[in-house]
């Protein structure tokens, strides 16, 4: 399967998460992405380890980190602080169709390959800028990283128990996000290429999409004009609809709507529950949370947790286990779906999560597993029309690795 995106080049020359996850999400749709790295330091997050991925020799040691956001890539070592590997990236920058960044505002405009001027010589080139805060305002020159915009653009004030510290989340969710729009954007401007014949600059923020995935959160406080409190594992719109301790763990009952409430109070042996006008509907239940959740728990904690899932799924009451991720790795669903696959560099197995994204039924995840350091160099620079002896003279020089 070549992927819908066949055809199209991406450059790039992003780190850490949120750009590689764009660019990784375009190369499992078939995309020829070609990532730019320093030489001698590569990606941030090829040391952001332990655990490491051991290959046969020592330069091919790769974090896990780094693995979950490459596959599919070739990479490219070249020192863009040099004139020749500038005039490199232009070149390849002139026929790519796509390039990602994410360096600070102004950062690659020093060497003159920011988006404005790499536009010049192609205009059809869409290229999709990330940082923390924007391409303007009060914040642009600064840096942005995932756990900090967590907490500025007040997700962390929605994690945590209503006692305890707010939390981040256990995943760099905002950094995901954005490279998720990031795709978006680029996807979009693919398709209006194909009339106008010219392509866009995107300006992606992470502050910009941790307040945009804010959903209910932001408009219950725009409605109320009142910040929402930290609810631990309850929903704050939503009754019963969080974490239950049973007698040997925990499950999560996320009851959606009267019927399955009344189906539940059936369940704990409560029947009045759904009549008593305390309980009958969801805006009443909210009112009367504590009262529910206490009453809830105390039947709950009676028995085991997998008697209770296997009742609740046949009086169809969504719940589910809280696993650990070994667990949700193993788990039957997960394993039929395909989602933990492995694959093969030199005769080894590389583990990587695949892309959720099924056409027709096959799996978008593309086949290449990540590249290590530079592997990618002789094969990229030999395709723009170098010879052998002007590669050399590149690595002598330590322009390309």
């Amino acid at each position: 399967m070549s992927g819908p995106l066949a055809g199209v080049v991406v450059l790039d020359m992003s780190r850490v998460l949120a750009g590689p996850w764009a660019g990784q999400l375009l190369a499992d749709l078939g995309a020829r992405v070609i990532k730019i790295e320093h030489p001698e330091r590569g990606d941030d997050t090829r040391g952001w380890g332990p655990p490491w991925w051991q290959g046969e020799a020592d330069a091919e040691r790769l974090a896990a980190y780094y693995l979950c956001a490459n596959r599919g890539k070739r990479s490219l070592a070249v020192d863009i602080a040099t004139p020749d590997g500038q005039a490199l990236i232009r070149e390849l920058a002139a026929g790519a169709d796509v390039l990602l960044e994410n360096f600070k505002v102004g950062g690659l405009a020093r060497y003159g390959l920011d988006p404005a001027s790499l536009r010049e010589r192609n205009p059809r080139l869409i290229a999709c800028s990330i940082t923390g805060f924007g391409q303007d305002g009060p914040y642009a020159g600064r840096a942005g990283y995932d756990f900090m915009i967590q907490a500025m653009g007040g997700l962390m004030s929605l994690s945590g128990e209503p006692d305890g510290m707010p939390m981040k989340t256990g995943v760099a969710i905002t950094d995901v996000m954005t490279g998720l729009y990031a795709t978006i954007g680029v996807l979009a401007a693919l398709h209006e290429r194909r009339d106008s014949g010219v392509g866009q600059h995107i300006d992606l923020a992470l502050l910009d999409v941790q307040v945009a995935t804010l959903a209910n959160q932001a408009l219950n406080t725009l409605v109320s004009g009142n910040s929402p409190q930290r609810h631990g594992n309850a929903h704050p719109n939503i009754v019963p609809y969080q974490a239950f301790a049973c007698a040997d763990g925990y499950l999560v009952l996320t009851v959606g709507n009267d019927a399955q409430f009344a189906r539940l109070a059936e369940l704990l042996g409560q029947p009045a529950w759904a009549e008593d006008a305390r309980f009958a509907t969801n805006a009443a239940r909210v009112a009367h949370r504590e009262t529910l959740v206490e009453a809830i728990k105390g039947v709950l904690v009676s028995r085991r947790r997998d008697d209770w899932l296997a009742e609740l799924e046949v009086a169809g009451i969504p719940a589910g286990p809280i696993n650990t991720l070994r667990e949700a790795l193993a788990d039957p669903q997960v394993k039929h779906r395909g989602l933990c696959r492995e694959l093969e560099r030199d005769g080894q197995r590389l583990p990587q999560v695949a892309n959720p994204l099924r056409f027709d039924g096959q799996s978008s995840t593309s086949d290449t597993p990540p590249p290590t350091l530079g592997q990618d160099s002789d094969a990229v620079l030999g395709e723009m029309g170098l010879s052998n002896a002007e590669i050399a003279e590149l690595k002598r020089r330590g322009i390309v690795r």
